[in-house]
């Protein structure tokens, strides 16, 4: 007989590392602005780490869907309308991995469009974690009506190298 025990989503679920999740933030932070290096698109590069349980569970970066050429604007630099967005990436990578992101945090480097923070709370996901705010905010508010966590962090934007 197996039996079932499921934890109820806590506070601390949410913030694994206690009196250091403010660093922990950072850090997982500086290393989605890292990842996000590796989007072919010129006009925004943007990374996204999932975190669940103090492990990275997924990533992603902007960029066109498998298989497609590497090239995310056409001639007159608009972003062609198939682009992923780096949190659609990293939800669909978990999606088809053995991990659940159930109650894990994102943390991503611009924050989420309307479209992408659907797919956030239909992942299960409990905790934002960004650094540059998009253009638009609705997604943002789209995640408050759900009740998740919410943090914009500053930090020093990377060079590229």
């Amino acid at each position: 007989m197996y039996v079932l025990i499921l934890k109820p989503m806590t506070e601390n679920h949410l913030h694994p590392y206690k009196e250091k999740q403010a660093s922990f933030d950072r850090k997982y932070l500086q290393m989605a602005q890292i990842w996000a290096q590796n989007s072919y698109c010129k006009r925004r590069k943007v990374g996204a780490l999932i975190v669940k349980e103090k492990m990275i569970i997924s990533d992603g970066y902007n960029g066109t869907p498998a298989g497609f050429e590497n090239i995310c604007e056409d001639e007159n630099n608009v972003t062609k309308p198939y682009v992923l967005h780096a949190e659609a990436n990293a939800i669909t990578k978990v999606a088809k991995s053995n991990n659940s992101s159930q109650g894990a945090t994102l943390y991503v480097t611009t924050s989420p469009c309307m479209e992408c923070s659907k797919l956030i709370i239909q992942s299960g996901i409990k905790r934002i974690v960004f650094c540059n705010k998009y253009h638009n905010e609705d997604g943002l508010e789209l995640l408050r009506r759900a009740d998740i966590e919410i943090l914009h962090l500053e930090i020093e934007p990377l060079h590229e190298q």
